[in-house]
């Protein structure tokens, strides 16, 4: 059940491929309108707020600034190191930078994201002239009719949509031996720290263009682990809320139960902004009606350097073993947790993991056919793909370029599966539930009186092989994501050259408490360090 993980959407990959872009990943770099001369120092590292500073102030422009990142990809993902973490730049980015800017002239500052460029995975809609394809050249042609629901958050709060990310074709929903951060439309994404070794899935893309400074922030999507996962690979902050604080409806599906969006950031400062922004009520997803009165439109107010004081841990040790030098890292965490104050309960295992995982497929490959079908329903009909069935066919119409490395088995299993009315069905959602909240989390806290429970995130990066697939040695995402509840992912220390990341669990809406302890770790300990595009071993 390990390759499971993945399937989620979860894990894994690495080599040295060249793959090239695709054609629409290639626009002519826009021209300076600014003095942004030494961009690749003043871009590195930049937060949010900086950048705010920097608009307040005079010193740049939004314009500009979507300029010289639109320069920097040309560079370093198109060019130099070869990222590939591109799928498709929004070719009017420059023009809505524009008008932000304008705006900001005339008085109107709509918020933190007014003016700031931010990249989106390619499986969440957008009204514009940029695809939404999950990677897969079946869908090349799905220009979407309305925003997501959270690109629409977005856009009102002034973020600009600089481009969307390459990604895990299907969110790692179609193959037992894929290689993460491959699609069939975008090719293969590499990690930024070394370059023959893979980003992780499934918002790979996401995680790498964040990691490499080609944009502020970004956002990913997670049913287990494609948020987590490529934030811990790549050095970043990851958040996955609680399902139904941030509306899915815009967004391919794989599980109506799992599947959400989450913020991939630097800091956990910045990934504490573009949260707040993400929440909301949708009348087109239910599952958010649950959040009323439970989310907020601002989480910085829960970041304090003492957030850790007094904080019940505990240790779900039962997630180490898988790499003595992720277990070393972990205990140099474990001993900070104590430093800054926290009552460490050790160990605190999370128990049930491997039942919960064993119903949690059968769960995605019902829902995965439910959902994709009712998402190509309401495609444009040029698109050409009505039903799974169809997309099965396309790929087989297609081998050469979408099942030359590694098949559609899990997409063959997930056609099988009847309506979600089927026994089978209930049986494993109510298992994936109990065995992830009664028995998991809910019981593991209750017993130890917790706040919070850790656990290694994920291993270091491993060598992308399109021959054997991923190489998954170990993490701890399908508790909190079969539950539906929170997992922050912050850098922990680096392996080789290759980050590592802790992730803090929670209670369903304890978005506010994780943040406290997460920004408190982070600061504390700095472990974040700007990648250099090494060539790998």
């Amino acid at each position: 059940m390990e390759r499971r993980k993945f399937l989620l959407s979860s894990l894994i990959g690495g080599a040295a491929v060249s793959v090239p872009f695709i054609n629409a990943c290639k626009p002519a770099p826009p021209k300076e309108t600014s003095q942004v001369t030494s961009y690749e120092s003043d871009l590195d590292e930049v937060t949010i707020t900086q950048m705010q500073e920097w608009l307040k102030s005079g010193k740049y422009t939004s314009e500009s600034i979507v300029n010289t990142y639109l320069e920097r990809i040309q560079n370093i993902d198109k060019s130099g190191p070869a990222l590939n973490s591109i799928i498709e730049i929004n070719p009017d980015a420059a023009a809505i930078a524009r008008k932000l800017d304008e705006e900001r002239k005339s008085g109107k500052v709509r918020g933190p994201l007014h003016g700031i460029p931010i990249v989106i995975k390619d499986n969440i809609d957008t009204s514009d002239k940029m695809a939404t394809t999950a990677g897969s050249l079946a869908l090349a042609k799905n220009t979407a009719q309305n925003d997501a629901f959270i690109v629409k958050q977005l856009r009102e709060a002034g973020a600009i949509i600089l481009a969307k990310t390459n990604l895990s074709e299907w969110a790692n929903f179609r193959s037992n031996r894929s290689s993460s951060g491959w699609s069939g439309r975008g090719g293969q994404t590499r990690n930024p720290y070394m370059i023959n070794r893979n980003p992780c899935g499934s918002s790979s893309g996401t995680g790498v263009a964040v990691s490499a400074n080609l944009c502020v922030a970004g956002i990913g999507t997670e049913t287990d682990g494609s948020v987590v996962c490529p934030s811990s690979t790549n050095g970043l902050v990851g958040i996955k809320p609680t399902v139904g604080l941030c509306s899915r409806s815009g967004i391919i599906p794989i599980s109506q139960s799992q599947d959400t969006a989450g913020p991939m950031a630097r800091t956990v400062t910045d990934a504490a902004i573009l949260l707040g922004i993400l929440t909301g009520t949708d009348n087109n997803d239910p599952a958010t009606i649950e959040s009323e009165g439970k989310v907020f439109a601002d989480y910085t107010k829960y970041l304090v350097n003492e957030g850790l004081k007094g904080v019940r841990i505990g240790v779900s040790r039962n997630f180490f073993g898988f790499h003595e030098k992720v277990d070393a890292l972990m205990e140099k965490a474990i001993a900070e947790l104590k430093e800054l104050g926290a009552n460490v309960i050790d160990p605190a295992n999370i128990e049930f993991v491997k039942e919960c995982g064993e119903a949690e497929f059968q769960v995605l490959l019902y829902e995965f056919k439910d959902g994709v079908n009712k998402y190509f329903a309401g495609m444009k009909p040029e698109v050409g793909v009505k039903t799974l069935e169809d997309l099965i066919n396309f790929n087989n119409d297609h081998a050469d370029e979408e099942l030359r490395y590694f098949g559609q088995e899990t997409l063959i299993e997930a056609n099988k599966k009847g309506p979600l009315t089927d026994a089978k069905y209930l049986q494993a959602l109510a298992s994936t539930r109990k065995y992830s909240r009664e028995l998991g989390i809910d019981s593991t806290m209750r017993r130890r009186s917790l706040d919070i429970i850790i656990a290694p995130t994920g291993g270091p990066a491993w060598v992308t092989d399109f021959i054997n697939g991923d190489r998954y040695l170990g993490g701890s995402s399908t508790p909190a994501a079969c539950s539906g509840y929170p997992n922050i992912t912050v850098p922990a220390g680096f392996i080789e050259g290759l980050p590592v990341g802790i992730s803090f669990i929670g209670k369903a809406w304890s978005e506010p408490l994780l943040l406290k302890v997460a920004y408190s770790y982070e600061q504390a300990t700095k472990h974040r360090k700007t990648p250099g595009f090494a060539a790998g071993f």
